[in-house]
């Protein structure tokens, strides 16, 4: 019993780092095609229509997340631990439910945004500029809801790979009418004074387009599972009409259940999201009141949100890719109250995150200068120095991001709110010290963005330490990855500099410079024995892994 309960437990930790992988893959490639298309967008309309681009980004993102951002969360939890009991009607009607909130609330926040984006530009942000692509984007609030719903259903059902490709389909979609939408309108106003809130809203124009066009694709995914549903739900009720137990949770209480699992998760990621939308604020009520231009204002948060936030969010991708597979899985291993299972989940999660955050984060400082000047134009040393000092934000979003979603696996959906609402309140208090009393100016933001997920990281810790007895392992998972990401970020630039030397080709360089770096990283983590055969052997082709490490002799 004990061994069958050790292969189970074996399994589930396998499909669960495997789905983790195609979301992470997804999100890496979401993350990169996003990379390249802000590149001739942010060319297209500027750093000033791209300031405007992020500020209405970043006050859409808040209508998403009170309207519908939890959705794919609490619906995937919410199936999953009904799935795992085969309760697949009650499963059923928490997707109904899920759905008509969703159509509710995304309609009711998308007119809010845009009757109401006149007053939040110009009197909150006081930036008109901002005015039209916050209308433009409006209607994605609505379409993002039923996208989150859809997307729920596919992760409650353990499957991660709808989500995926409806990730990747939205991002090409985005990216076309992006590019397309922006240099149409930019060229059709150029003599308008408007011009670069036009170019920001062609930009938008893509956000909807391509979560649209998801939510097409998802619905025809539903439609086609909808005969197997059926099914599993008659079998259901054949199974409970021939026992005599009727185990039914009615849809009031289905429709609470829900409610009180979306609050918890909408009130952390708003904090977590508000925080960067108050930055912004603090930054042009306080840089204003010194005497900064909109123009000036405007290109520096451009920069800011166009090229750094862009670059550090392509790893982070991995880490939010790990925590949403992690979630349903960590529900079921709570419903079958295996804390073995759910202490390994938790230690291959952060240990897959640290071996990739670690490193990506060493390697966006050290070759700052190199990709900003491959990926952008009109670059200041602005640009390059927020990139080195802030791209170690990487590591700690990805820590927060892991902890968040063990939290919530495990039922205590308060815990994450508290710590972001701590670290929100502290953060806060920091930038506007620093704005008002320093001259760093933009570099405040850059210095928050570090301190914010660090505290909550720790504050997480903490907490699942107290909650289940969980104690990360060390050395493997943070010392390790750090020693070879320092040899990592060593060769990189060594290979950079003679590369260029001899070619004299920044993206030739830049090229061999991160092979060789990823080469030296992992010949670095083999050395070093970060892994087990046994971790290895857990990995999605794990076994092809094992075969050849073993026949290069480094494991």
């Amino acid at each position: 019993m004990a061994e069958k309960s050790r292969g189970k437990s074996r399994r589930s930790g396998k499909d669960f780092l495997a789905q983790g992988s195609i979301l992470a893959v997804s999100g890496i490639v979401v993350r990169i095609i996003g990379l390249l298309y802000r590149v001739p967008v942010t060319n297209i309309i500027g750093e000033q229509g791209s300031g405007y681009y992020q500020i209405a980004f970043e006050i859409y993102n808040i209508a998403l997340i009170l309207s519908s951002y939890s959705l794919p969360l609490a619906v995937s939890k919410l199936m999953a631990a009904r799935e795992v009991q085969k309760k697949y009607r009650e499963s059923y009607r928490i997707f109904v439910c899920a759905f008509f909130f969703a159509v509710a609330s995304g309609l009711l926040m998308s007119l809010i945004i845009f009757f109401g984006a006149r007053f939040i530009s110009e009197k909150l942000f006081q930036m008109p500029g901002v005015v039209i692509p916050l209308r433009v984007l409006a209607p994605t609030i609505f379409v993002c809801a039923v996208l989150g719903v859809l997307r729920g259903f596919c992760q409650g059902k353990h499957t991660m790979i709808p989500t995926a490709l409806s990730q990747i389909l939205e991002q090409i979609v985005n990216a076309a009418v992006s590019v397309g939408a922006a240099a149409i309108l930019m060229k059709k106003y150029a003599d308008d004074p408007d011009v670069f809130s036009y170019g920001a809203a062609g930009s938008t124009l893509g956000t909807f387009s391509g979560a649209f066009v998801a939510m097409l694709f998802l619905a025809a995914v539903f439609f086609m599972f909808r005969p197997t549903l059926r099914r599993q739900i008659r079998r259901q009720e054949r199974e409970e009409a021939a026992s005599g137990v009727l185990d039914e949770e009615s849809w009031g209480m289905i429709f609470k259940i829900l409610i009180m699992t979306i609050i918890p998760v909408i009130l952390a990621q708003t904090i977590y999201q508000i925080s960067g939308v108050l930055n912004n604020l603090l930054f042009n009520k306080i840089m204003a009141a010194k005497g900064m231009e909109e123009t000036l204002r405007s290109t520096l948060t451009g920069i800011y949100g166009s090229k750094y936030r862009t670059l550090i969010n392509v790893p982070i991708a991995i880490s939010q890719a790990v925590e949403t597979a992690m979630v349903p899985s960590i529900v079921a291993s709570l419903v079958q109250k295996d804390r073995g299972a759910i202490h390994g989940k938790i230690r291959s999660a952060v240990k897959f995150n640290m071996m990739i955050a670690i490193p990506a984060s060493v390697g966006l400082s050290v070759l700052a200068r190199p990709l900003i000047d491959l990926l952008f134009r009109s670059n200041t040393d602005v640009a390059y120095t927020i990139l080195r000092w802030g791209a170690f934000a990487v590591v700690f979003y990805a820590l927060s991001t892991v902890y968040n979603g063990v939290l919530q696996g495990l039922n205590r959906m308060n815990l994450p709110v508290r710590h972001s609402a701590i670290s929100l309140a502290v953060n806060l208090a920091f930038v506007a010290l620093l704005l008002r009393f320093t001259n760093l100016g933009i570099f405040s933001l850059v210095i928050v963005n570090i301190t914010f997920p660090l505290i909550v990281s720790v504050l997480n810790m903490l907490a699942v330490r107290r909650e289940i007895g969980y104690e990360q392992e060390f050395f493997r998972s943070f010392v390790i990855p750090v020693i070879s990401s320092a040899a990592m970020g060593i060769v990189a630039w060594g290979m950079y500099q003679l590369v260029y030397l001899l070619v004299k080709s920044n993206a030739i360089a830049v090229l061999f410079s991160i092979l060789f770096a990823i080469l030296v990283y992992v010949i670095m983590l083999c050395l070093l024995r970060c892994f087990t055969r046994k971790e290895l052997l857990d990995f999605p082709m794990g076994g092809r892994i094992v075969r050849i490490l073993s026949k290069l002799r480094l494991i």
